[in-house]
């Protein structure tokens, strides 16, 4: 059974796309997924299935909100080995102290023109960023609430997007790993 992390975008943010995570969790336990999890309120899913066309899968959970939430969130379905890959890529450093320093955008493809230089030169003195296949690091040691880059990610990538910082991604890592064995 394959274990399998989907991240919603637009979850609970700012009073809109409101769905309480137990209502997520029994929506996908009904669609047949095993072993369904979620963190925090911001759409962050663990589950299992034997479904290999994960583009359909990841349609078909947008559509069952969609029904019953009256929104359609996009949603981004990772194996958890391209997530361990994407922490053990990481440029940047990886302890407790940059939990909410440093993020990890997801993207739905690799980028085939991504215009980094226009990140860089917005970019803070203390901003530092790197594009490894399909996934955006972002370190902003004054925060992502300030940062005029982290705004741009998806319109300089080219690509659909979404972000978790380092306490989410290593959650959804360990959860996933337990899920896992």
């Amino acid at each position: 059974m394959n274990t399998i992390i989907a991240l919603l975008r637009g979850i609970n943010v700012g009073g809109h796309g409101k769905l309480p995570m137990r209502e997520l969790k029994a929506l996908l336990e009904g669609m047949g997924l095993a072993n369904v999890q979620t963190y925090i309120q911001s759409g962050n899913v663990i589950f299992q299935s034997e479904r290999a066309d994960w583009p359909a899968l990841a349609q078909e959970i947008g559509a069952a909100i969609g029904e019953s939430h009256g929104f359609v969130p996009q949603v981004m379905l990772l194996r958890l080995a391209d997530l361990e890959t994407a922490v053990s890529h990481t440029p940047f450093p990886t302890t407790d102290e940059q939990h909410k320093t440093l993020h990890f955008y997801f993207l739905a493809s690799a980028p085939p023109n991504p215009d980094l230089a226009s990140l860089e030169a917005i970019k803070s003195e203390t901003e530092q960023f790197a594009l490894i296949d399909a996934v955006f690091y972002l370190h902003a040691p004054d925060g992502i609430g300030r940062s005029r880059l982290a705004v741009k990610v998806e319109r300089a990538l080219g690509v659909a997007a979404t972000a978790r910082n380092w306490r989410t991604v290593s959650k959804l890592l360990e959860m996933g790993t337990a899920v896992s064995a």
